[in-house]
Parts: C-alpha cells; sequence; structure tokens
C-alpha cells in the first residue's frame, strides 16, 4: 500500500482531490479500540517535511515535559529538521500537526493534554479512558497553517498532560509528534497567513489559565506592529471541575431539591480590547471519555473530545486601533465560570507590507459586556416529597462591530453582523427510587461579514449549530440494585459561504454527529456491575460544495465497533 490515498471527487470539468494519509484507513470491525469517523486533515501532494517533536514520552506525573523546536531545512521526506540542504524552508502549502497517544490497559481518568511552542497552544484535547483488559490509542491532526510565522524559527516547547499513576490508576500515557510541512506545488501559490502570532498564556512557553469565577480573566497587553491590517484570535475555554457539566446545572436557589450543581446552565466567553467588548466565543459542551458513564464513549468517543477545535473571533474591526502604538489589553472572561474553565488563547495579525503605518478607528460597536440570560423555574414538592421541576434559561445577543482602517491598497471597512442564540431546557423527577434529568440544549450562531475597499467587496457568511439533547434516570429497585441509563445525543454543524464581488468563492459545510446510550447496572451494595444494551454511532460528512466531499459512518454495540460506511453522504 503506498503512504498517500487520494480520494477524487468528480464534477462536471472539474476534479479535487483530498489526499488521505494511510491511517485515516478503514478501523477494524469487531474492535475495542478508540474509534473516530473524523478525517484527516487534507494535504497537498507534496512530500513534507517532517520535523519530529518528541516520541514515546511517558505521562505518569503533573510535569510538563519540555522539547525543543527547529524549523525544517533540509529535503523533503527527511525525518531530522536539519541539515542546511535546500527544499524545506518554505514557503509552505501547509503546515499539519500530527500526535499519537495510548494508553494502557486499566484504571484511569480521562485526562486534559496540550502542547505549546513558543507560549503558543498547537493542540488542546482530552484523552481515552481504558479498560481492565483494553489498552486504546488515538490519532489526532491539527492544522498549523496560520502559524507559519511563529514555526519560522527556532522555539521551545512543551507538552502538559497531568496523569497520576500509583496501585489505583494504572494507565500509563505515552505519546509522540511531529509538524509536517508541505511544499508548495509547481506554479502554486502559498497560501495568505498570519505576519505575527502572539500567544495568550499563561507564561513565555505556554499553559492554560484557570478562570475560577465570571470576573476572572485571562489578560495581555501588547504593544503590537503599527501596520495592522486584520487581526484575529482564536479561544479554547475547556470546562473543569465544578464546571465540568455546566450544561447540568442550576440556580443556586435550587440546587438543594433538585440535587444538582450551581451556578446555572449558562456559559460564554467574552473577548475584551482596553476593557471594551470586542467579540463573543460561545462554549461548545464537549463530553470527555469519563462523562456521565465511561460505557458510553467506548469505542465512540463524543464531538471533539480527543481534539477540540478553537474558535476563531474576528478581531478586524478593532485594527486601526490596535495600530496606534500603544499598549493594548487583551482578555479572555467566561461569564457565568463556577469553577472552573481552562483557558488561551492566539493572536493572529496581518499586516500592510506596502505601508509601515496603518490608521483607523471602530464607527459601531453595539456588543454588551453582560449577555443577560434569562432564567424561569418551576420546582415542586409533593406531599410524598417526590420532586418535580422544569427550569429554562435563554441568552440573545444581536450585535454589529464595524471599523475602517487605512492602507497603503486604500480604506478598508469591515463590517460584522452577529446573532448569538443560546437554550438550556431541563427536566426533572427525583424521589427515593429515581433520579430523572432531561436537558435539551441549543446554541446557534450566525456572522454576516462585510468588508470592502478600492479592491472590491468580500462578503462572507458562516453559521453554527451546537444542539445536545442528554437523558438521565437512575432507578433504585426493590431488592436494593440499580441502574442509571444515559443517551446523549450532541452535534455540531458548521456551513461558510465567501463572495468576492458577487462571485462564490469558497462555499464549505461540515457536520459532526454522535448518538451513544447505555444503561450501566449496579448492584445492592452499590457496586458498577457492567454495562447493558450500549450502544453508539458517529456521522461526520464534510463537502467543499464545489466538489470535494468525506463521508464516514461508524456503529458500535457493548463496546465493539459494529459497522463502518465510508462515502453515502457524498453520493
Amino acid at each position: 500500500m503506498s503512504r498517500w490515498t487520494s480520494l477524487l471527487i468528480a464534477v462536471p470539468g472539474l476534479f479535487f482531490a483530498w489526499s488521505l494519509p494511510a491511517h485515516a484507513g478503514t478501523p477494524p470491525i469487531g474492535s475495542a479500540d478508540t474509534a473516530t469517523a473524523d478525517p484527516p486533515v487534507a494535504r497537498p501532494r507534496t512530500t513534507p517535511c517532517v520535523v519530529p517533536l518528541f516520541a514515546n514520552v511517558t505521562f505518569a506525573n503533573f510535569d510538563p515535559k519540555p522539547f525543543s523546536y527547529v524549523p525544517p531545512s533540509g529535503q523533503p521526506g527527511g525525518g531530522q529538521p536539519g541539515g542546511g540542504q535546500p527544499g524545506c524552508t518554505g514557503p509552505w502549502a501547509k503546515i499539519v500537526l500530527e500526535s499519537d497517544w495510548q494508553v494502557t490497559a486499566g484504571r484511569q481518568f480521562d485526562r486534559t493534554a496540550n502542547m505549546w511552542i513558543g507560549g503558543a497552544n498547537v493542540y488542546f484535547g482530552t484523552t481515552s479512558e481504558p479498560s481492565r483488559n483494553v489498552s486504546r490509542t488515538w490519532h489526532v491532526e491539527r492544522d498549523l497553517t496560520d502559524y507559519r510565522a511563529l514555526l519560522s524559527s527556532a522555539q521551545s516547547g512543551q507538552t502538559v498532560l497531568g496523569n497520576v499513576v500509583n496501585d489505583t490508576y494504572t494507565g500509563i500515557i505515552t505519546g509522540s509528534a511531529r509538524i509536517l510541512f508541505y511544499p508548495v506545488e509547481p506554479r502554486e501559490r502559498a497560501p495568505e497567513t498570519p505576519d505575527v502570532v502572539l500567544p495568550l498564556s499563561d507564561s513565555a512557553v505556554g499553559g492554560v489559565v484557570n478562570l475560577a469565577n465570571g470576573t476572572s480573566r485571562l489578560a495581555r497587553t501588547f504593544t503590537l506592529p503599527t501596520n495592522v491590517e486584520r487581526a484575529y484570535l482564536d479561544v479554547i475555554a475547556q470546562s473543569q471541575s465544578h464546571d465540568e457539566f455546566w450544561y447540568t446545572c442550576v440556580p443556586d436557589d435550587v440546587t438543594g431539591p433538585l440535587q444538582s450543581c450551581g451556578g446555572g446552565a449558562f456559559r460564554e466567553t467574552l473577548v475584551t480590547i482596553d476593557g471594551k467588548p470586542a467579540g463573543v466565543a460561545p462554549v461548545y459542551p464537549w463530553l470527555y471519555t469519563g462523562a456521565i458513564d465511561p460505557y458510553l464513549w467506548r469505542p465512540i468517543v463524543g464531538v471533539e473530545t480527543l481534539n477540540f477545535t478553537p474558535y476563531r473571533v474576528d478581531l478586524t474591526p478593532f485594527a486601526g486601533v490596535l495600530s496606534d502604538g500603544r499598549p493594548h489589553e487583551v482578555s479572555i472572561g467566561v461569564f457565568g465560570a463556577n469553577d472552573y474553565f481552562s483557558t488561551t488563547g492566539t493572536l493572529f495579525l496581518h499586516l500592510d507590507h506596502g505601508a509601515k503605518r496603518t490608521k483607523g478607528q471602530v464607527l459601531v460597536n453595539t456588543l454588551a459586556a453582560d449577555p443577560s440570560p434569562v432564567t424561569t423555574k418551576n420546582v415542586q414538592t409533593a406531599s410524598d416529597g417526590t420532586v418535580t421541576g422544569t427550569v429554562h434559561v435563554e441568552a440573545s445577543r444581536r450585535f454589529t462591530l464595524a471599523g475602517w482602517v487605512d492602507t497603503s491598497h486604500g480604506r478598508v471597512h469591515t463590517e460584522i453582523v452577529q446573532t448569538v442564540d443560546f437554550s438550556n431546557a431541563q427536566r426533572f423527577e427525583i424521589s427515593s427510587s429515581k433520579y430523572a434529568q432531561n436537558i435539551v440544549q441549543k446554541t446557534k450562531i450566525t456572522a454576516l461579514t462585510n468588508t470592502h475597499g478600492r479592491g472590491g467587496a468580500t462578503q462572507t457568511w458562516s453559521g453554527a449549530e451546537w444542539p445536545l439533547d442528554l437523558d438521565y434516570v437512575s432507578t433504585t429497585h426493590a431488592d436494593g440494585t440499580s441502574d442509571q441509563r444515559t443517551t446523549v445525543d450532541q452535534r455540531s454543524s458548521l456551513g461558510e459561504m465567501v463572495t468576492e464581488n458577487g462571485v462564490l468563492r469558497r462555499p464549505h459545510m461540515r457536520t459532526n454527529a454522535v448518538f451513544t446510550t447505555n444503561t450501566l447496572l449496579f448492584d445492592a451494595a452499590g457496586k458498577a456491575i457492567g454495562p447493558k444494551g450500549q450502544k453508539s454511532s458517529q456521522s461526520y460528512f464534510e463537502r467543499d460544495l464545489l466538489g470535494a466531499c468525506y463521508s464516514r459512518a461508524l456503529e458500535s454495540a457493548d463496546g465493539l465497533l459494529t459497522k463502518v460506511t465510508d462515502g453515502r453522504g457524498c453520493r
């Protein structure tokens, strides 16, 4: 088998190629190993230059594992970054991080893993949980093409994956990582990438900042280049500890009768510049492999569980302000945080190469600091002690951000009109023998960005929907035995369309959906006996409406993969 397998999709008059690495081959039916339908990062046809970061590192404590990064300078296909020979110094069409992980059979929690280069986050995710007799492996990738400016020079790096190994928690995690640099094909041009990459992290070598409450901030002050033309901030806010299951929480005054966590069920990340609202990053409800019932996630894991996608906030309306040569504070906070959210951000700047200085101003900013969620609740206790109740929280934003910047190619106006609609509806039924909680959560995001100047007009429409349906019922029987039935239906759907001077350029859509259910049985002493009726599925679909398509669906039962279907959505 060749190292690369090409997936060719034909449309009238056009051919599109999506090269899939060999590790994207069909997972074996009957396997208990971790399985995902997620595609690898799309690659050019050129031979990559490979830079190893670390290999077979063991994570058995909470010490960061440092590594040194050196940009590639050898021949394509080489395993070492050095050599001083031409061929790998760029330009690069694509930069891809690949990492492989394994946890030995035994007992272990899901753990958070992240990687940092030059203080900037280049990977953030969580790990698979093993089982008594099953060691699990998984592979993750991330497109780092936008990090070209950072990766063009030597940097200090580190991997942080805190893990406890002892007589009780025996699972040992190991990992390896490398970065692949793909040269530009003949007669092709390298993609435009940011000129400056600046981390918002804990230190010069990276690390998350934990936000304990709604007033906590990850804030960094920068004096930026004086010729900023566009600016973006990638944000990750990961729920931890008390906030891990934030979507199940209720207002503090009903935590007692509803036997649930407090702080309510709404969280939202707000980005500010110099203390003024500048953008919103809604929080995705990631479910880790130990969430609620570990059997739910064997072998198919939740949406993005192993590899979080940063949320990109467009700060371009503020480009003129950021270019004034003065220090500016960029900060990230999580509304409703209730101990705690692990956060990081990466600021990307595109500079005006034809001018040493740009200037501009913000024309419109209707983004409020407070999202003003509205909560309604109805909790009742019957004479026999049975509690029934509903809790519903909604938050809706409609805001406009607009500004202009004078550049070497004229004045450029940018206007962003964005809506964010959130709702979380919960139903409870609680008695001496039953605890039932049903959650229906919806997040819908739309944004319309209009940019116009002497070069013409560009319009970008983007939309996302993040529905989560979670049904949980715990029942205690007359003989003292009990069972816990859980069903989770989770999805992430994204779409984008770009027009340049009225011509459609880059339409794109993606859907990732996971459904899983299981009943966990307990004996009269409260000891878990095992699962019953476990089944799950994942469906991943991605299409460039000009032709390229990827589709894979997985099914499992009783912890084993039962079916793999490729290409159905593309047909």
